[in-house]
């Protein structure tokens, strides 16, 4: 592991300490479950934008409470078909991909 002035680690360091580097098994898993992460903090954060309740939230998008709650505290994978209704429907936005290589 690379140290850098003040004996500071950079992230990329660390993760690679403790997950390993990219690609290995371990590396990947913490790699999607942050991207799950993300999508759930972000997910919140645009609905708190809208001044929602997760109740709201689901009734406009025809899901349920508990389930949006499950995706903002990352205990639930979504399907691609409910992200796009939640983001569409529910948040009244557009959702975009895109694919690193």
């Amino acid at each position: 592991m690379k140290k850098q002035k003040n004996n500071l680690t950079s992230f990329s360091d660390h993760l690679d300490s403790q997950y390993g580097k990219r690609g290995s098994t371990e590396r990947e898993k913490y790699e999607q479950e942050f991207e799950a992460f993300k999508l759930g903090v972000m997910l919140q954060e645009l609905r708190k934008e809208k001044g929602m309740t997760q109740e709201e939230l689901a009734a406009k998008c025809g899901t349920t409470k508990t389930y949006i709650s499950r995706i903002e505290n990352n205990a639930s994978d979504i399907r691609l078909s409910t992200l796009m209704r939640i983001i569409h429907e529910g948040l009244g936005g557009h959702l975009k991909l895109s694919v690193d290589l």
